[in-house]
């Protein structure tokens, strides 16, 4: 019987070292090696993402850089008082066509990056629905490099046939580097 007993220790000493021998290796080996390969076929995954999308670039050039062309000629002169102008006419414009009256038009100059300037403007503009949303299909449908930032509308009397509108907007101007 001590010979069956010294076999088993030796059995459970045996299968003991393999499980701490299999253990160590899971945490030295097998767990850092499948982390790994996720990693990678996570990154393949986006570089080949990268690539489509990199693809679909190069197949849509022409027609973005034309978009990129009509954008830039739209934008807003570099210099200054040109722009104002520019802007100034446009909104004289969209009171023309839309029946509306401005009332304060607030301009002002934004130099967020070397690239582009912004003429920011708020406009407070009254008049009837009809007129105030003619003038601001009139401000959309404008070729200007213009955004709309704020529309803000209310009213001026209790029945609400008087309406005043305050528009604030963004003008692009592209320095020449940029262009």
């Amino acid at each position: 019987m001590q010979i069956d007993l010294k076999n088993r220790q030796q059995v459970l000493v045996v299968a003991a070292l393999a499980v701490v021998g299999l253990f160590v290796a899971n945490l030295i080996l097998f767990t850092p090696l499948t982390n790994a390969w996720k990693a990678r076929s996570e990154r393949i995954a986006a570089l080949r993402k990268q690539v489509a999308q990199g693809e679909q670039l190069l197949q849509r050039q022409q027609s973005l850089r034309s978009r990129w062309e009509q954008m830039r000629r739209h934008t807003l002169p570099t210099d200054n008082s040109a722009a104002e102008q520019q802007v100034f006419n446009a909104i004289e414009g969209w009171k023309q066509d839309s029946g509306a009256n401005v009332t304060a038009i607030a301009p002002q100059w934004k130099h967020d990056a070397d690239d582009y300037m912004t003429y920011e403007c708020r406009l407070d503009v009254s008049g009837g629905l009809s007129a105030l949303s003619r003038f601001l299909y009139a401000i959309e449908k404008d070729p200007m490099a213009l955004k709309l930032e704020s529309v803000e509308l209310g009213t001026r009397d209790k029945t609400g046939q008087l309406l005043t509108l305050a528009v604030q907007f963004n003008g692009l101007v592209l320095t020449p580097q940029a262009q």
